[in-house]
Protein backbone atom coordinates (compact mmCIF):
# COMPACT_ATOMS: atom_id res chain seq x y z
CA UNK A 1 0.00 0.00 0.00
CA UNK A 2 1.12 3.13 -0.87
CA UNK A 3 -1.15 5.35 1.28
CA UNK A 4 -0.82 6.61 5.04
CA UNK A 5 -1.50 3.76 7.43
CA UNK A 6 -4.33 4.24 9.81
CA UNK A 7 -5.20 2.37 13.06
CA UNK A 8 -8.55 1.67 13.83
CA UNK A 9 -9.64 1.55 17.57
CA UNK A 10 -13.03 -0.24 17.50
CA UNK A 11 -15.01 -0.08 20.27
CA UNK A 12 -18.56 1.15 21.96
CA UNK A 13 -17.38 3.93 23.47
CA UNK A 14 -20.06 3.89 25.95
CA UNK A 15 -19.17 6.83 26.42
CA UNK A 16 -15.77 7.90 25.18
CA UNK A 17 -13.19 8.20 28.17
CA UNK A 18 -9.84 9.60 28.34
CA UNK A 19 -8.33 6.47 28.77
CA UNK A 20 -9.50 5.73 24.94
CA UNK A 21 -7.97 9.18 23.65
CA UNK A 22 -4.80 8.59 25.78
CA UNK A 23 -4.19 5.24 23.97
CA UNK A 24 -5.32 6.78 20.37
CA UNK A 25 -2.96 9.82 20.69
CA UNK A 26 -0.03 7.35 21.80
CA UNK A 27 -0.40 5.16 18.84
CA UNK A 28 -1.10 8.36 16.10
CA UNK A 29 2.08 9.94 17.32
CA UNK A 30 4.62 7.24 18.49
CA UNK A 31 4.09 4.68 16.25
CA UNK A 32 4.37 4.24 12.10
CA UNK A 33 0.61 5.06 11.97
CA UNK A 34 -0.08 8.44 10.40
CA UNK A 35 -4.06 8.49 12.40
CA UNK A 36 -6.08 6.82 14.52
CA UNK A 37 -9.63 6.18 13.67
CA UNK A 38 -12.25 5.39 16.31
CA UNK A 39 -14.66 3.08 14.78
CA UNK A 40 -18.05 3.29 16.54
CA UNK A 41 -19.46 0.27 17.02
CA UNK A 42 -23.40 -0.41 16.82
CA UNK A 43 -23.30 -3.14 18.40
CA UNK A 44 -20.49 -5.53 19.49
CA UNK A 45 -21.94 -9.80 19.17
CA UNK A 46 -19.68 -10.08 22.67
CA UNK A 47 -21.55 -7.17 24.27
CA UNK A 48 -25.76 -6.77 25.27
CA UNK A 49 -27.36 -4.30 23.36
CA UNK A 50 -29.41 -3.12 26.33
CA UNK A 51 -26.13 -1.82 28.02
CA UNK A 52 -25.70 0.83 24.70
CA UNK A 53 -26.33 4.63 24.73
CA UNK A 54 -28.34 5.17 21.22
CA UNK A 55 -25.39 4.92 18.63
CA UNK A 56 -25.76 8.48 17.27
CA UNK A 57 -25.44 9.65 20.71
CA UNK A 58 -22.35 7.69 21.40
CA UNK A 59 -20.41 9.34 18.00
CA UNK A 60 -21.45 12.83 19.16
CA UNK A 61 -19.82 12.10 22.08
CA UNK A 62 -15.97 10.58 20.55
CA UNK A 63 -16.86 13.28 17.42
CA UNK A 64 -16.57 15.89 20.85
CA UNK A 65 -13.59 14.26 22.08
CA UNK A 66 -11.63 14.78 19.26
CA UNK A 67 -12.44 17.81 17.77
CA UNK A 68 -9.34 19.69 16.96
CA UNK A 69 -6.71 16.78 16.71
CA UNK A 70 -5.64 16.18 13.28
CA UNK A 71 -4.36 12.68 14.44
CA UNK A 72 -7.70 11.05 15.51
CA UNK A 73 -11.01 10.76 13.73
CA UNK A 74 -14.47 8.95 14.55
CA UNK A 75 -15.78 6.19 12.23
CA UNK A 76 -19.34 5.58 11.66
CA UNK A 77 -18.89 3.21 9.10
CA UNK A 78 -20.52 0.00 10.96
CA UNK A 79 -23.90 2.27 11.44
CA UNK A 80 -24.49 0.97 7.62
CA UNK A 81 -23.32 -2.20 7.85
CA UNK A 82 -25.64 -5.38 8.57
CA UNK A 83 -25.54 -6.14 12.68
CA UNK A 84 -24.31 -7.71 14.37
CA UNK A 85 -20.63 -5.94 12.89
CA UNK A 86 -17.97 -8.24 12.18
CA UNK A 87 -14.59 -6.38 12.13
CA UNK A 88 -13.49 -8.24 8.48
CA UNK A 89 -16.64 -6.77 7.32
CA UNK A 90 -15.93 -3.54 8.82
CA UNK A 91 -12.29 -3.50 7.02
CA UNK A 92 -13.71 -4.99 3.65
CA UNK A 93 -15.99 -1.83 3.65
CA UNK A 94 -13.43 0.43 4.75
CA UNK A 95 -11.02 -0.65 2.30
CA UNK A 96 -13.19 0.23 -0.79
CA UNK A 97 -14.19 3.15 0.77
CA UNK A 98 -10.54 4.02 1.08
CA UNK A 99 -8.44 1.72 -1.42
CA UNK A 100 -5.28 4.22 -0.58
CA UNK A 101 -4.58 3.14 3.23
CA UNK A 102 -3.08 0.62 4.69
CA UNK A 103 -5.18 -0.44 7.96
CA UNK A 104 -4.00 -1.33 10.72
CA UNK A 105 -5.95 -2.81 13.65
CA UNK A 106 -5.40 -1.81 17.49
CA UNK A 107 -6.37 -4.40 20.69
CA UNK A 108 -5.79 -4.84 24.07
CA UNK A 109 -3.86 -8.08 24.89
CA UNK A 110 -7.38 -9.71 26.49
CA UNK A 111 -8.77 -10.03 22.88
CA UNK A 112 -5.94 -11.85 21.21
CA UNK A 113 -7.06 -14.97 22.73
CA UNK A 114 -10.18 -14.91 21.13
CA UNK A 115 -8.77 -13.75 17.79
CA UNK A 116 -9.05 -17.61 16.31
CA UNK A 117 -13.30 -17.27 17.30
CA UNK A 118 -13.60 -13.90 15.15
CA UNK A 119 -15.42 -13.97 11.66
CA UNK A 120 -13.37 -14.77 9.18
CA UNK A 121 -10.25 -14.98 11.27
CA UNK A 122 -7.85 -16.71 9.32
CA UNK A 123 -8.14 -14.13 6.76
CA UNK A 124 -8.29 -11.29 9.30
CA UNK A 125 -4.83 -12.28 10.93
CA UNK A 126 -3.26 -13.07 7.28
CA UNK A 127 -4.18 -10.18 5.85
CA UNK A 128 -3.69 -7.17 8.39
CA UNK A 129 -1.49 -5.93 11.01
CA UNK A 130 -2.64 -5.80 14.67
CA UNK A 131 -0.78 -3.79 16.84
CA UNK A 132 -1.35 -4.95 20.80
CA UNK A 133 -1.77 -2.92 23.61
CA UNK A 134 -1.58 -4.48 27.19
CA UNK A 135 -4.61 -4.56 29.72
CA UNK A 136 -3.73 -4.67 33.32
CA UNK A 137 -4.35 -8.06 34.76
CA UNK A 138 -4.22 -9.92 31.28
CA UNK A 139 -1.16 -11.92 29.87
CA UNK A 140 -0.59 -12.23 26.37
CA UNK A 141 -0.58 -15.52 25.02
CA UNK A 142 2.36 -16.77 22.76
CA UNK A 143 1.81 -14.66 19.74
CA UNK A 144 3.85 -17.71 17.43
CA UNK A 145 0.80 -18.48 16.08
CA UNK A 146 -0.56 -14.68 15.29
CA UNK A 147 2.73 -13.53 12.76
CA UNK A 148 1.16 -10.40 12.01
CA UNK A 149 0.09 -9.51 15.83
CA UNK A 150 3.09 -6.64 16.95
CA UNK A 151 2.81 -6.05 21.18
CA UNK A 152 3.40 -2.53 21.32
CA UNK A 153 4.27 -0.35 24.49
CA UNK A 154 1.23 1.74 25.93
CA UNK A 155 0.04 3.74 28.86
CA UNK A 156 -1.99 1.42 30.82
CA UNK A 157 -4.97 3.30 32.34
CA UNK A 158 -7.57 0.92 34.44
CA UNK A 159 -10.53 3.06 33.39
CA UNK A 160 -13.78 1.79 32.10
CA UNK A 161 -16.58 2.48 30.82
CA UNK A 162 -18.85 0.62 33.01
CA UNK A 163 -17.44 2.59 35.99
CA UNK A 164 -18.21 5.85 34.07
CA UNK A 165 -21.78 4.71 33.68
CA UNK A 166 -21.90 3.42 37.23
CA UNK A 167 -20.58 6.76 38.39
CA UNK A 168 -23.62 8.56 36.60
CA UNK A 169 -26.09 7.17 37.56
CA UNK A 170 -24.79 7.18 41.43
CA UNK A 171 -24.63 10.89 41.00
CA UNK A 172 -20.57 11.12 41.34
CA UNK A 173 -18.32 13.20 39.20
CA UNK A 174 -16.63 11.96 35.65
CA UNK A 175 -14.51 15.32 36.06
CA UNK A 176 -11.37 13.87 34.31
CA UNK A 177 -12.08 10.77 33.57
CA UNK A 178 -13.51 12.11 30.13
CA UNK A 179 -12.75 15.24 28.26
CA UNK A 180 -14.92 18.15 29.85
CA UNK A 181 -16.95 18.24 26.63
CA UNK A 182 -18.25 15.18 26.94
CA UNK A 183 -18.71 15.72 30.93
CA UNK A 184 -20.85 19.05 30.20
CA UNK A 185 -23.28 16.44 28.04
CA UNK A 186 -23.00 13.42 30.68
CA UNK A 187 -23.03 15.63 33.69
CA UNK A 188 -24.39 19.09 32.96
CA UNK A 189 -23.81 21.49 36.13
CA UNK A 190 -26.55 21.52 38.65
CA UNK A 191 -28.30 25.03 38.95
CA UNK A 192 -27.07 27.01 41.74
CA UNK A 193 -29.69 27.34 44.03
Amino acid sequence: MSGPRVGLLFGSFNPVHVGHLILAEHFATRTDLAEVWLVVTPHNPFKAVADLLPDTERLRLVELALAGNPHLRAEAIEFGLPRPSYTIATLDALRQRHPHHDFVLLMGSDNVPGLPRWQESARLLSEVDIYVYPRPGYDLPSLEEFPRVKLMNAPLLDISATYIRESLCAGRSIRYLVPAAVEEVLQPPRASV
